[in-house]
């Protein structure tokens, strides 16, 4: 067999579950009594929260059938040049990695499934064109429905977060691009060597329901999975390794 099929069949195994028949499950760290990893990553002591409007101040946010959500969902890379709100953009992290319940520090039920509870992601954004928010990275706080602000990105936003995605421009006209990093040891710790195919499927689950969200916001967004791994790790801040990007949507305001 040729180097180049080994290595697509390697690929297609990824996608099964095959794994799950040659791991002792009594050896992850669940099973051994280890406490499950912190749901979300703690700002640092010099990071001022900045607080996002509650669901009752979502003054901003359409009522829509979840029917015409469905019905009208499209990948849209034409954004306008109006700002997102900050309610708006309050309701589409919420729509997308929002906790409903807070169990205990280790596990809480969110707006998207993820498997075995683990929600192994960050989110991220790059903010160009969001009302009350200067341009430059921040993370969502679930816990605390807030976000700090990480730096500005190293300026140039737009230029830099077209380099990291081969050149795709549209992504850089957007009022917001959310970026999902992955913790992979949030998962590791129950599945081990199975953590990492459903994190792929997570990934999916977070994003469409950001696309659904959009359209009751006048947003458009498109899903994203080519871009230069180290450049949109290091435009994230994150180190590549224990945390990488693995997911990216911008969004922007849309034409009705």
């Amino acid at each position: 067999m040729k180097m180049n099929e080994m290595s697509m069949e390697n690929f297609r195994d990824f996608l099964k579950d095959t794994i799950r028949k040659e791991i002792d499950f009594s050896q992850t760290q669940q099973s051994r009594g280890v406490p499950a990893p912190p749901i979300q990553k703690p700002p640092s002591s010099d990071q001022t929260l900045i607080r996002l409007p509650d669901r009752g101040e979502w003054t901003s946010v359409g009522d829509i059938p979840l029917v015409s959500a469905i019905e009208n969902r499209q990948s849209r890379r034409i954004y306008t040049p109006e700002p997102l709100q900050m309610d708006e953009l309050a309701f589409l992290l919420w729509a997308c990695q929002g906790i409903r319940r807070l169990i205990d520090p280790g596990h809480a039920l969110r707006t998207v499934p993820s498997a075995g509870c683990r929600h192994s992601f960050e989110t991220y954004l790059l903010i160009l064109n969001v009302a009350g928010l200067e341009p430059g990275l921040f993370r969502y706080l679930p816990v605390d429905r807030a976000l700090v602000r990480e730096g500005d990105a190293g300026g140039r936003l737009p230029d830099r977060i077209t380099a990291a995605t081969f050149g795709q421009s549209f992504i850089g006209k957007a009022a917001a691009v959310f970026v999902w990093a992955t913790l992979p040891h949030r998962m590791e710790w129950r599945y081990g060597p199975a953590a990492h195919r459903v994190i792929a499927m997570d990934a999916g689950h977070v994003c469409q329901n950001l696309y659904l969200a959009c359209e009751a916001v006048g947003a458009g967004t498109c899903a994203v999975g080519a871009f230069d791994q180290e450049g949109m790790d290091r435009l994230a801040g994150v180190d590549g390794t224990d945390e990488f990007v693995i997911y990216l949507a911008p969004v922007g305001k849309v034409e009705p």
